[in-house]
């Protein structure tokens, strides 16, 4: 291992970068920094950084830094170079600044959350992106806040009336959150594990104004919710506008496949990641690799079709993979692919497909 900055980087067949020049641009009144070392830089996304160093930025939330919608016109918060860290921290989805004491507390909130998104933290351009290009975000670290909530049955919606639980009252849960023991305790005393993500990780998209940041979209990701997205994931993004404007945010200690209620264990975020540019992939549109295997993504509000564009995705890069035609790529994901709910409370629901790590040989 090679520590920079008090980071352990991996050691082994990566290639040496050496430099002594950087480039970043940090608009004032922005809570960012940025320091600059010669250190060893990994490939992202398949991309090799040749002849410069890696910059280390920081994020924090703060007025100027946040945002609760999508648009091609945000102003970035900060710019960066393919292969640059960022440590992002960002507020929960609801943009708390200070723990509730009870469940269902009323506490402050982030002043530039005015609606009824996201808070998110960015956005962020990263030099030299372009539409064709795929961003590629690469989960360093992901480390929760130490307290968060679950709310169920908070909006009227046609899962909530299925389950006669339309008309409220909602129920909340105030969860203890030890980072360091991997555990949740709730205020009735139920412990869970954590694995930490984020529910929403998108880039802008070429169509004017603002938009909302509930319904995860196949043009920039956005609401994923998909639980596999833990530290070690790199998560693959279609660029559509210049310097791709990342937007990040909805720390979820731990959740189910579908998060049910219409909320996970939602908390604050500090996450480490890496971003890279890459310019061909074997399948399409926003997919993963994560520890738990290879993710393709389907979103619409019919499940049935949400369901056939993660698994026709999939077939794609099963073909790339192993030089076989659509049908015979079926055959052989028949046997091994898991098909899953990743969300059912974000208007336009979620499927995705996981190909496990080593089910084909």
């Amino acid at each position: 291992m090679l520590t920079v900055l008090g980071v352990e980087v991996p050691v082994g067949s990566l290639p040496l970068v050496w430099t002594t020049g950087f480039r970043m641009h940090i608009p004032s009144g922005s809570l960012a920094t940025a320091v600059t070392s010669v250190t060893e830089v990994p490939t992202v996304g398949g991309v090799r950084e040749e002849d410069r160093c890696m910059t280390r930025h920081r994020l924090d939330p703060s007025p100027s830094t946040t945002a609760d919608v999508f648009s091609r016109d945000l102003r970035p918060v900060l710019s960066v170079d393919p292969g640059d860290v960022i440590v992002v921290r960002s507020l929960n989805a609801s943009g708390h600044l200070e723990p509730q004491t009870f469940p269902g507390e009323q506490v402050p909130t982030m002043v530039s959350k005015r609606r009824s998104g996201h808070c998110l933290t960015g956005p962020i351009a990263v030099c030299g992106a372009v539409p064709g290009n795929v961003l590629a975000v690469r989960f360093v670290s992901l480390r929760p806040d130490d307290w968060g909530y679950t709310v169920a049955a908070a909006r009227d919606t046609p899962l909530t009336r299925r389950l006669g639980l339309h008309t409220g009252p909602p129920a909340w849960l105030l969860w203890h959150i030890d980072a360091d023991a991997g555990l949740a305790t709730s205020d009735l005393a139920h412990t869970v594990r954590i694995a930490p993500f984020h529910g929403v990780t998108g880039v802008a998209w070429d169509e004017p104004g603002e938009h909302s940041t509930i319904p995860p979209r196949p043009v920039g990701g956005g609401n994923i919710d998909c639980k596999e997205l833990v530290a070690g994931s790199i998560l693959y993004l279609p660029v559509n506008v210049p310097g791709a404007l990342l937007s990040i945010g909805d720390g979820h200690a731990a959740q189910g496949d579908g998060e049910v209620a219409g909320t996970a264990i939602e908390c604050g975020m500090t996450t480490e990641l890496q971003l890279g540019l890459v310019t061909a992939r074997p399948t399409p549109g926003v997919h993963a690799e994560t520890p738990a295997g290879q993710i393709t993504f389907g979103f619409s509000p019919d499940l049935n079709a949400a369901m056939g564009d993660a698994l026709d995705a999939m077939l794609t890069w099963l073909q790339a993979s192993y030089a076989v035609d659509k049908v015979t790529a079926l055959a052989m994901a028949s046997p091994v692919l898991d098909l899953r709910v990743t969300q059912v409370a974000n208007q336009t629901w979620g499927v995705h497909a996981l190909l496990p790590a080593g089910a084909i040989g």
